[in-house]
């Protein structure tokens, strides 16, 4: 089997862990594609479905986006980059409506071209007001697959924080401190972590290795039980 996984950086692996290519070796018989994309939110996701589908002809999708959309509603310092550098016309924002719409799109687009498609729900640990509001787009994107009868991943039991730290909002400058460390070798996740106080993050958003090697072996469970 084709499997596709479709999302942010979260997915995309390329600043902290890698839950995709822990996937991929505990499920050695089928083809893993990692089609996350850094800054996404559920509307570029939704911009791209086609694209993707018709490049990669997946017979399963594993759809987890909204870390993004969420940030974009509760930390307005950031909405720039996204209305730039993501195209989110004309405020920057995604609204917990347009994202459960967006998700609806995604899925159903996925559904339409018969693939067997399952939603994943993944928890922040940014700070205590992004862990809340984090909470109406994972009810939101549960309420559509749910609608739509798509099986949904929790993972919030697995990593959500039993106590929320407080933290400044997201500005511009920790955008830019991803884009720049991802593009160099760093990797001092352990200092990064303790020096906020995070337990599966290093920076509040982004995996630490050890918690990627542990998400990605969830998911690959809850897909062989549903679909393999």
């Amino acid at each position: 089997m084709r499997i596709l996984f479709l999302g942010d950086s979260l997915t995309w692996g390329g600043y902290g862990g890698n839950f995709v290519d822990r996937v991929a070796e505990q499920l050695p018989d089928h083809e893993i594609i990692n089609a996350g994309v850094g800054g996404d939110t559920a509307v570029n996701i939704q911009r791209r479905v086609e694209e993707e589908i018709e490049e990669h002809q997946p017979d399963i999708a594993f759809v987890m986006v909204g870390g993004n959309d969420a940030v974009t509603y509760c930390m307005p310092k950031t909405r720039s980059y996204y209305k730039q550098a993501k195209g989110l016309l004309p405020d920057g924002i995604v609204t917990p409506e347009e994202h459960a719409q967006a998700m609806r799109d995604i899925l159903t687009t996925l559904l339409g071209h018969r693939i067997l498609t399952a939603v994943g729900l993944a928890p922040t640990e940014y700070s205590r007001e992004l862990l809340e509001v984090r909470q109406q787009y994972t009810d939101a994107a549960r309420d559509v697959a749910t609608d739509l009868g798509i099986p949904i991943l929790d993972l919030y039991p697995d990593f959500a924080p039993e106590n929320p730290i407080e933290r400044d909002p997201v500005e511009i400058g920790f955008i830019l401190q991803i884009g720049k460390r991802s593009g160099s070798d760093w990797d001092d996740y352990e200092t990064e972590r303790q020096k906020w106080g995070y337990t599966y993050t290093f920076d509040g958003m982004h995996l630490m290795p050890d918690a990627a090697q542990r998400m990605g072996e969830i998911i690959a469970t809850f897909l062989q039980e549903q679909f393999l």
